[in-house]
């Protein structure tokens, strides 16, 4: 299967691209000494390289997928997990998962092993989420320290947090997953009621009439388009999965670019 995929990573392959400006961490056995020559400017050579992909899908579990109005956002994370390994492996590819959440849990070398999905799927759906902060930075810096070889990042999580994606996603091909429930992007309203944040614990009383839950449903989007212009700043892909919604569908639709 090496060779199946024609990948879009800076590799050393056969197909030019194009030339860019040198920028730190490149390749200096890439610049173009002419073209440097002419302009006083440093630029490198882009190859389009053609192997077998190492894929590395990482799961993000604070206490917030700790929820869900038809499921667990948890369980919706398992099983994103569980499609995009088992098509990694019948692709012929390399899987390696990770679980963080402000530190990192736990990690499996690159395998072709079937038994490794089954074993990430439980180590996900056992985990106790609750009270478990997240922490991209460490997320980021983690990966981009321990992945020497270019691989394609799956990160699945509900992304209430603004990540920083950018310096990995110079070295790395990285795809962002947000798994959310619908419930808590439109909440109803619920008069008077109290709330514990399972991420950190804390009880929050209030009348949750309907001014105020619009006025949270305003900063969801809010939040989400912030994310979204953070996500296409950096050049990473992504889509949203709701609890209630074919996680299949949605994937094919990222993939084939829809």
């Amino acid at each position: 299967m090496v060779g199946n995929n024609p990948s879009i990573f800076q590799g050393e392959g056969y197909d030019f691209i194009e030339l860019r400006e040198y920028m730190p961490g490149d390749d200096i056995r890439h610049i173009d000494w002419n073209i440097t020559a002419k302009l006083q400017k440093p630029f490198i050579k882009i190859f389009r390289e053609e192997r077998e992909l190492n894929v590395v899908i990482v799961s993000v579990l604070n206490g917030s997928v700790h929820f869900g109005s038809k499921k667990f956002k948890q369980e919706s994370i398992a099983e994103v997990a569980a499609l995009l390994s088992y098509s990694t492996l019948k692709n012929g590819d390399l899987l390696s998962s990770y679980i963080f959440t402000d530190e990192m849990i736990s990690s499996s070398k690159p395998s072709k092993k079937l038994h490794q999905i089954q074993k990430s799927v439980e180590d996900i759906l056992s985990f106790d989420a609750i009270n478990k902060k997240v922490d991209f930075k460490v997320i980021a810096d983690t990966l981009f320290k321990r992945l020497k070889r270019k691989s394609v990042i799956l990160v699945i999580g509900d992304y209430f947090e603004i990540p920083d994606f950018r310096l990995l996603a110079r070295k790395h091909e990285v795809l962002s997953i947000i798994v959310r429930d619908r419930l808590e992007e439109n909440p109803p309203a619920m008069g008077f009621a109290s709330l514990v944040d399972p991420e950190s614990g804390a009880v929050l009383e209030g009348d949750f009439n309907s001014s105020s839950v619009k006025a949270y449903s305003k900063k969801v989007q809010a939040h989400d388009h912030i994310l979204y212009d953070s996500l296409r700043k950096d050049q990473i892909r992504f889509c949203k999965i709701y609890t209630d919604s074919l996680a299949g569908v949605e994937l094919r639709r990222l993939f084939e670019g829809r």
